[in-house]
């Protein structure tokens, strides 16, 4: 369950899972916002680690805020 790379407070790591404590900083919108968002398929759907652990993989959270701003320059 241990990333290959340490995340200081905002950062996202290269590689390994995220949870959504540590996430909500980095994308700057609420629990619920990120929750909905899940539901809709705008975000990348989290993976349960176990009965009470559920986190997001990295690379597809690196690879969700890339896309985004990809799309705000394209408009």
């Amino acid at each position: 369950m241990a990333s290959h790379s340490t995340p200081t407070k905002n950062t996202l790591p290269y590689v390994g899972f995220i949870r959504q404590s540590a996430l909500i900083p980095i994308l700057g919108f609420s629990g619920t916002t990120l929750w909905r968002r899940v539901k809709q398929g705008t975000f990348p759907k989290p993976i349960k680690l176990s009965a009470n652990v559920t986190a997001w993989r990295a690379e597809e959270v690196r690879a969700w805020i890339e896309a985004q701003g990809s799309t705000q320059h394209a408009a």
